[in-house]
């Protein structure tokens, strides 16, 4: 915080020669919404859990819950707060007034998520509002799914199938993350990773009003994801309002990529799809949700209507912790973007790089599920003793409480 406050200082009287100067700007731009979104984050917290407690606002345990007992659920309202807190700060380096149609809409989801974990709104209301917010980030922020650029040999959409198309992908992927959250860390890590990956393309591109936004979503989710994965005492949700936020924004980098013609030369440069690599950034939690949908339907049920059939639901039954299905998860995510990069490497086209994305997708989700899933009919036995196996290489439960420990005083 004192070198964000020095750098500052450096900035503003201007005392350095012009390219240091401009090496600091961007030093500071990074480090001033990261660090205050952190520290905001790691300030609150506290605050909401006590308050969560006392009003009983907790996510009770049930048959298809993993906790074992009530948990505070108003994580979603500090993550706001930080990133709201976070960008804001950065105003003193960038002009934001372009992402208040952005604000708008993280609004509008941060409210819904937090009516429905205290009050349990019906998921109708919800569709409406998730909606509406599409609407917002269309005509008040500028950003839609417009363009295809060259999938299929399509470039910009017709202005009624834009629409159609943004409001069915933005209200899937804000579902799908919401659908995720299901184990301590899972969902604040992936968050985390995409927010830095989309972060680091902001800067190479000079997006600096989006790149403040993804840094001060970085340094908000940091402080919830260790409280989450670690703590206990200090253990929170993030609910319905931390997944519906970060669904928002998420989808607002997706379509900053998609819309924005300062990405066309980039894509062009390094051979890049740019849908390609939006699927392959959220591979995991779509094709993941798509599949569970699919499952429920083809056996007669409401795709609506939870169990326990998510990629994260099958790394707990094998034995793995919280923090290890988290880590498993994501860094399957990441062997897509993986693969796909590599497609780039190799000169592949816009239409293989999306058949390599969708195909490794498929065999990592839908594969590996499938796949434990014969083994435990086939050989249940030996699964059994896996499994077995799995809990009790676990680290020493007195490591684990150590870092609770530490993470409940923070």
């Amino acid at each position: 915080m004192f070198l964000c406050i020095f750098l500052y200082l450096c900035v503003i009287n201007g005392t350095l020669p012009p390219h240091k100067l401009k090496r600091m700007r961007d030093l500071l731009t990074a480090l001033l919404p990261l660090c205050i979104s952190f520290i905001a984050v790691a300030i609150a917290h506290p605050h909401l859990v006590r308050l969560a407690k006392e009003k009983n606002i907790v996510d009770n345990p049930n048959t298809r819950k993993l906790q074992l007992r009530p948990v505070p659920v108003l994580g979603g309202i500090a993550i706001f707060f930080g990133i709201i807190i976070g960008t804001v700060a950065g105003w003193a380096m960038v002009d934001c007034s372009s992402l208040l149609g952005v604000f708008a809409a993280m609004m509008i989801m941060t409210y819904v998520g937090a009516t429905d974990d205290i009050l349990d709104i019906s998921a109708g209301s919800r569709f409406v509002a998730q909606i509406i917010a599409v609407l917002i980030l269309i005509y008040a922020g500028d950003l839609s799914l417009n363009n295809f650029h060259g999938l299929w040999g399509i470039e910009q959409l017709p202005y009624a199938a834009t629409i159609a198309l943004t409001i069915v992908a933005v209200v899937g992927i804000i579902n799908s993350l919401n659908l995720i959250d299901g184990v301590d860390g899972l969902f604040s890590l992936y968050c985390t990773c995409i927010c830095a990956i989309f972060a680091t393309i902001f800067y190479s591109q000079n997006d600096v009003q989006l790149f403040v936004l993804a840094v001060a979503a970085c340094g908000s989710l940091v402080p919830f994801m260790l409280h989450n994965a670690f703590g206990k005492s200090s253990k929170m949700f993030a609910g319905d309002s931390g997944s519906l936020l970060m669904g928002v924004i998420i989808s607002t980098f997706v379509m900053e990529i998609i819309s924005n013609p300062i990405y066309d030369n980039f894509a062009e440069q390094h051979n890049i799809g740019l849908v390609p690599f939006a699927f392959a950034l959220l591979s995991i939690p779509v094709f993941d949700t798509l599949r569970v949908m699919m499952a429920r339907i083809f056996k007669g049920g409401s795709p609506l209507v939870g169990d326990k059939t998510h990629l994260h639901h099958m790394f707990i039954g094998l034995g793995f912790s919280h923090i290890g299905t988290a880590i498993c998860v994501v860094s399957l995510n990441m062997l897509i973007i993986g693969i796909w990069w590599l497609t780039t490497l190799a000169g592949a086209s816009v239409d293989v790089q999306f058949y390599v994305v969708v195909g490794s997708a498929l065999l990592i989700d839908c594969g590996l599920y499938y796949t434990v899933e014969w083994l435990d009919r086939q050989i249940p036995e030996r699964m059994e003793r896996f499994r077995e196996w799995k809990r009790n290489a676990r680290p020493n439960r007195k490591y684990f409480q150590s870092v609770q420990k530490f993470v409940d005083k923070l």
